[in-house]
């Protein structure tokens, strides 16, 4: 039984507090991070670098070696709000390490506003900040982005992890 698709129009951003590599008493000094509000987020997503590998005297494929993997950048969208916390996290990042680093989340809700999963990102650095196109000519909400590199995903569904292993067992038990 195949359950029904998740709209994927109400969300929430979240990210810690404390940065992500200080003590807790040195973290607490540091400003909070409240991120408001975003209009779209994207780039809940990796990438694994794959390299051919021809084994002599196999002609009918080329094998695919694992190299190396790395994780998209997570881009959040959002109007123009007189708050700065963004800008100044982005500017930790640019002026010194301490604070710069932040986990967070991307949670997915349902109709009722209760969370169905989230994507939870570790050690978070907001990596590129693009402020507003203004035009005179439209009557547009002035609409700012952030980008930001971290170090990796982690799938939790409905208050679980999502168990890989399990998944796999489950479609190589399909195949048998």
């Amino acid at each position: 039984m195949m359950a029904d698709p998740v709209p994927g129009f109400r969300f929430l951003v979240t990210l810690d507090n404390a940065d992500a590599y200080l003590p807790s008493a040195q973290a607490a000094l540091l400003p909070e991070i409240a991120p408001g509000e975003f209009k779209e987020a994207k780039g809940l997503g990796a990438d694994l670098e794959v390299m051919g590998y021809p084994e002599g005297g196999v002609n009918d494929f080329v094998h695919q070696l694992p190299v190396r993997h790395s994780w998209n950048r997570i881009v959040l969208n959002r109007g123009v709000v007189k708050d700065l916390v963004l800008w100044q996290w982005y500017q930790a990042g640019l002026t010194q390490s301490l604070g710069a680093r932040r986990d967070g989340s991307v949670i997915l809700l349902n109709e009722a506003g209760e969370s169905l999963m989230a994507w939870d990102f570790k050690g978070g650095i907001a990596a590129k900040w693009t402020g507003p196109e203004l035009n005179a000519m439209e009557n547009a909400i002035a609409i700012e982005t952030l980008e930001i590199a971290h170090q990796g995903l982690n799938l939790n569904v409905m208050g679980g992890t999502l168990d890989v292993g399990a998944v796999v067992d489950a479609v190589v038990g399909f195949f048998d």
